[in-house]
């Protein structure tokens, strides 16, 4: 299957996560079209743990570290691809304080529990948005989840350009730390579509103590990149 550049929804440096580079499907499965979907979060590479909030690991460990307390929490997303807005959901809580024993529960309850005819989606998604594809991304559909509660700024119909603000980085839905989940799908429908592959039309790789440009590439596990 080709691949399909799309410009960075993000801005900064970022590790990658669950990334189809490494592995697919990058989530482990192929459900709700994750099989190339990207994390990404933001962290203190001064750290060995790469630790993704400012507090230490004993307020981590105690359920001590705010949302406001991680790196990535709040950023602004960015529309990866032009088109039309066909979904937007905003108003699911996020939980704060981060509590890493907790949400790793939900995230785990949710995997093996959740039916689509049964519970909410955005258990799963968090505020999220979707964009269906225009000119070279026709018949590409772009989500993005887990967003700030309160940000998501398009809303249903919204005609966008790529680089557009959409929206802020959250801890909503089935999240364990404040982060970026991104895929792109071949229906609007997650529960019905497949996953398409994409690479980052651009972007900086941390490699051997500098930075190296990297055009349409797709980011590994773990990478340190700059969007």
């Amino acid at each position: 299957m080709e691949l399909v550049p799309i410009e960075a929804p993000l801005r900064d440096e970022w590790m990658v996560l669950n990334s189809p580079g490494t592995k697919v499907p990058s989530h482990g499965t192929d459900y709700l079209a994750q099989t190339y979907a990207f994390d990404l979060l933001q962290v203190d590479w001064s750290q060995k743990s790469a630790k993704f909030y400012k507090k230490s690991i004993l307020d981590y460990m105690l359920g001590q570290v705010r949302l406001n307390d991680c790196y990535a929490y709040g950023k602004p997303i960015y529309a990866p691809i032009s088109g039309q807005v066909v979904e937007s959901l905003d108003g699911h809580p996020e939980r704060n304080p981060v509590q890493p024993f907790h949400d790793i529960s939900v995230a785990f309850k949710n995997a093996l529990f959740f039916d689509p005819d049964k519970h909410n989606l955005q258990d799963i998604t968090g505020n999220f948005v979707i964009i269906q594809g225009e000119g070279m991304w026709k018949g590409v559909w772009a989500f993005l989840g887990h967003m700030k509660t309160g940000s998501v700024q398009v809303k249903n119909g919204d005609l966008i350009k790529s680089g557009d603000l959409i929206g802020n980085v959250g801890h909503s839905g089935n999240s364990t730390a404040p982060h970026l989940h991104f895929q792109l799908m071949d229906h609007p429908n997650a529960t019905k579509a497949k996953g398409i592959p994409c690479c980052f039309r651009e972007y900086e790789l941390y490699q051997d103590n500098h930075w190296i440009t990297v055009k349409n590439g797709i980011p590994k596990n773990k990478d340190r990149i700059r969007l």
